[in-house]
């Protein structure tokens, strides 16, 4: 089995290659490869990744910024692997929680499996962003009657062949939501383990807003009520 590590970036000069290095350091069961996306950015980003010299990362640019749902796809369409888990370059994942994902899936106990996050003081910058959490989570749990505990998770390990089947359409944050909306309208249900995470704050770049939690809620609605395709 070879894990394909997917990191969409976008100006993480301050962060990226401490990312690097602790996503390489990790000792992992199976083979990997780091899929990384230099997503437009403007900064040393590209300047960096050029001076990676390890065999396992391979680095696409792309000439504008798509946004993450599109820095996804551009590193699917490339990965090599069987399975795939994104990896954002921010240091709020750390990257040494993988091998726990990847261990269901090498018990035969699931194919999906997601890193559910357990907010605490040092693990959220904020109120309202952990009740944005929640309520997108909530709203899923209740739209799919099913219970998962962490919809946002960037920590989404699955086959690559299951995510390209997806054909997610999100080119930013919804994709998250878009991903659990589809994957939990199949009757797809992950499998979910406990990792650590330390949330950055806005002053340390965080990007996603409260607009971000209201397009999620909606694009769960519009997979929710979507027609199936007809049989050819």
């Amino acid at each position: 089995m070879k894990l394909s590590i997917l990191m969409p970036v976008y100006n993480e000069e301050a962060r990226l290659a401490n990312a690097l290095k602790q996503a390489l350091a990790v000792d992992y069961p199976c083979e990997i490869e780091l899929v990384v996306v230099d997503d437009g950015s403007s900064d040393r980003t590209g300047e960096i990744l050029s001076a990676v010299d390890d065999t396992r990362v391979r680095v696409i640019t792309h000439a504008k910024n798509a946004g993450k749902g599109a820095a996804i796809k551009t590193a699917v369409d490339n990965a090599e692997g069987e399975f795939m888990v994104i990896l954002d370059a921010d240091l709020e994942y750390d990257p040494q929680d993988i091998p726990r994902l990847l261990q269901p899936v090498l018990d035969g106990h699931a194919e999906v499996v997601y890193g559910n996050r357990t907010f605490g003081s040092h693990s959220a910058y904020s109120f309202w962003y952990v009740m944005g959490n929640k309520g997108v989570t909530t709203a899923a749990n209740v739209l799919y009657n099913s219970y998962i505990g962490d919809l946002e998770t960037c920590f989404k390990l699955m086959p690559v062949s299951l995510y390209r089947s997806l054909a997610i359409k999100s080119r930013g944050f919804g994709m998250e939501a878009e991903v659990t909306g589809k994957l939990l309208r199949q009757r797809i249900r992950p499998y979910e383990v406990p990792i650590s995470y330390r949330a950055r704050g806005r002053e340390e770049g965080k990007k996603i807003t409260w607009k971000d939690g209201v397009e999620a809620i909606w694009i769960l609605a519009r997979e929710r009520v979507r027609k199936p395709k007809a049989a050819r």
